[in-house]
């Protein structure tokens, strides 16, 4: 082999640099299905010829724009810069053949994806309805949202047939979720159910950010169990012990509310890391407590209503100041011994008892009945008669309504 073969020639190697040049600056070759932008150069009643920077223009064809919605293809303007899918690199005629169309639903097609990994929660325009659910326009995209997706909208309805119940959706709002977005399949699935799992899951947050105790809310209460009864917030729900429903005794919660009551709570407690709040209706309503420490007096007589008998005594609730409960032992029953107090009082009697002692901090009264009658309070019993009686002078008779 000569030098000459051996060594390269100082023209074959420009050449092979300019060559490179070439390419480096000569577009990539297109494939079906790209999605490139480019400028209209021309528009005709049958075509629109696009520059994308290839050696040809590209075209939009008279059948592409006769499936054009109209408020597109009337904005469009030659110099425009548009977006376009490559629906044949070259076709028999050696044109390269786009589509707007299509290009916008790839867009379409693309966000539906984005909202959907971003759990974002859309409001929808119900556009139509089938035996399988709803219909909604995405963008220009047709979601579907099935009917076991689909929420009832108020109590009872999901007794309704399903196709009436998807009738009735027709032409109003709808907050919806993406669950499923497959432009393959052309399929663009929806749920309401879901949307509103997240919302209130959203709102939750929110609420027990700014849930302090004390703070006193309004509330729908939506189930009741034998220990409470269970209370929405708006957004987040919260617990009402039985012993927070009221100031007197409940022995069920069905006893004072019941579901769908709008009632207004207090906060007791807040458990933000378990998300638990704790309510207490009885806060909100005058403590009959209060009420009757300031009324009451040690050694009075009062009227009262058995509640109870136990081994030890019967409770008794005052008629005066309902919510208030006192105790009669066993040993202020009768001036006898007594074995269970059913052999003196019943539940539901109404009587006179002597209140003979007030513990306002635990909030506990202590009642007698053998000392109704009792010497020692006689001085008590006749300054209270007659401060009634001045009292009663001072406000006159009563007016015959």
């Amino acid at each position: 082999m000569n030098e000459e073969t051996r060594e390269e020639r100082p023209e074959h190697t420009n050449a092979m640099a300019e060559m490179g040049e070439w390419l480096e600056m000569s577009p990539s070759p297109l494939r079906r299905g790209d999605i490139v932008r480019g400028t209209i150069v021309r528009i005709t009643p049958t075509e629109i010829l696009v520059d994308i920077g290839m050696k040809a223009e590209g075209v939009i064809t008279g059948r592409e724009l006769e499936r054009m919605p109209k408020e597109i293809r009337e904005v469009l303007r030659e110099g425009d810069v548009i977006q376009v899918q490559v629906v044949n690199p070259e076709d028999r005629s050696g044109n390269i053949l786009l589509s707007l169309q299509r290009a916008l639903m790839e867009e379409d097609w693309q966000q539906a994806r984005r909202l959907m990994q971003a759990g974002e929660i859309l409001e929808l325009t119900v556009s139509g309805y089938n035996k399988g659910g709803l219909v909604v326009k995405v963008g220009r995209l047709r979601g579907f949202i099935p009917a076991s997706h689909v929420v009832p909208q108020e109590a009872g309805e999901e007794k309704l047939p399903v196709e009436q119940r998807l009738k009735r959706r027709v032409g109003q709002k709808i907050l919806a979720s993406i669950i499923e977005a497959d432009p393959e399949a052309n399929r663009l699935i929806l749920s309401e159910r879901m949307a509103q799992q997240e919302l209130r899951r959203r709102q939750k947050e929110e609420l027990l950010a700014h849930l302090e105790p004390g703070m006193r809310l309004k509330g729908r209460v939506i189930s009741i169990a034998d220990f409470g009864a269970f209370v929405d917030l708006g957004g987040a729900d919260g617990l009402i012990h039985i012993s927070e429903l009221s100031w007197r005794r409940v022995n069920h919660p069905r006893e004072v509310l019941s579901v769908g009551q709008e009632i207004e709570v207090e906060v007791i407690s807040v458990d933000r890391e378990r998300k638990r709040i704790a309510l207490s209706r009885k806060r909100v309503e005058p403590d009959p407590w209060q009420q009757a420490v300031a009324q009451l007096r040690e050694g009075q007589l009062v009227e009262a209503v058995i509640t109870r008998l136990t081994n030890f005594g019967a409770f008794a609730a005052l008629k005066e100041f309902p919510g208030v409960e006192g105790l009669i032992h066993v040993s202020e029953l009768a001036e006898h011994r007594v074995n269970h107090p059913k052999e003196v009082v019943r539940e539901g009697e109404e009587l006179v008892v002597r209140l003979i002692r007030i513990d306002p901090e635990n909030r506990r009264l202590a009642l007698s009945l053998r000392r109704v009658a009792s010497p020692e309070y006689a001085m008590l019993d006749w300054e209270m008669a007659q401060a009634r009686l001045q009292a009663s002078e001072e406000t006159g008779p009563e007016k015959p309504s």
